[in-house]
């Protein structure tokens, strides 16, 4: 049986709960740019928008989080003939991921031994998936970059993770041609922050109505949830294409979830069924 198709990802206004979800969204934004001043740092290759980052810093005499800012507005003008409309989170993604990097490259020391730089690259890796779940999950919209994939793929029609990996390899060319640095922390990143950020995110998500039932990829498939918190709460989601994804609430309690419709009337097999069909 074919499930619905979910409605969009909603994002919460800022007078909602800011006490706990502002902390939560500049804690993440902090730890993505230090991810991403540890990726610099490994010098075995950074994810596709540090690359062009990386390439655009070294042909000015700009610093690294700079770059990243100035690329971020660019990126936002795009959202205008996308009709795409940003939102607090999304002006916080800028400036806090620039002033986190370039303090996070002031700390790190440059030119470390390969053993140092494997460390840097695989621990950098996993906190840039961490930061994104804590960030995503304060649920203040998207950075310039995710609201420009996922303003394209409304406008298009076009799948998220079509879009996504269309624009991310065009960016990835691009960085390189300027001489950004691509190498297997490249691959690295693509093959596993998603995962991690899909693994800490029911940890993190702000819930607000509703009881979370499931993570929806942009493919359409469904991940279940886990109930971390009996408060309930909507759920959203990273899906294996490393894209923001939907969202489903349900206010009955998972007791009360309704099940596949069968036939009310029939024979044995039929209230068995009903008993073994799977939630949707």
């Amino acid at each position: 049986m074919t499930r619905p198709s979910p409605p969009p990802l909603t994002y919460l206004p800022l007078g909602e709960q800011p006490r706990r979800r502002l902390p939560q969204l500049f804690t993440g934004l902090a730890l993505y740019g230090a991810s991403l001043s540890l990726l610099v740092r490994a010098s075995l290759g950074v994810n596709p928008w540090s690359v062009l980052t990386e390439g655009m810093e070294r042909r000015t005499s700009l610093s690294f989080g700079t770059v990243s800012a100035l690329l971020g507005i660019l990126v936002l003008l795009l959202w205008i003939p996308l009709k795409q409309r940003p939102t607090f989170g999304t002006f916080a993604n800028i400036v806090v991921l620039a002033c986190s990097s370039d303090l996070g490259l002031a700390l790190v020391p440059a030119h470390l031994g390969l053993a140092a730089r494997v460390g840097l690259l695989v621990g950098g890796v996993l906190l840039n998936g961490l930061s994104v779940a804590v960030y995503v999950g304060a649920r203040f919209g998207p950075g310039p970059r995710d609201g420009l994939m996922t303003g394209a793929s409304r406008v298009t029609g076009r799948s998220l993770r079509l879009v996504r990996t269309v624009v991310e390899l065009a960016v990835l060319a691009a960085g390189g041609l300027l001489g950004g640095t691509v190498g297997i922390g490249t691959v690295l990143y693509a093959l596993t922050v998603g995962p991690i950020t899909q693994f800490f995110l029911p940890w993190c998500v702000y819930r607000s109505g509703g009881r979370a039932v499931g993570i929806v990829a942009p493919a359409g498939d469904v991940v279940p949830a886990r109930d971390v918190a009996p408060e309930a709460g909507s759920v959203v989601g990273w899906g294996r294409g490393f894209g923001p994804v939907h969202e489903r609430t349900a206010p009955a309690p998972a007791s009360a979830r309704t099940t596949r419709t069968v036939p009310s009337a029939g024979s044995a097999r039929s209230a068995r069924s009903a008993r073994q069909a799977p939630q949707e």
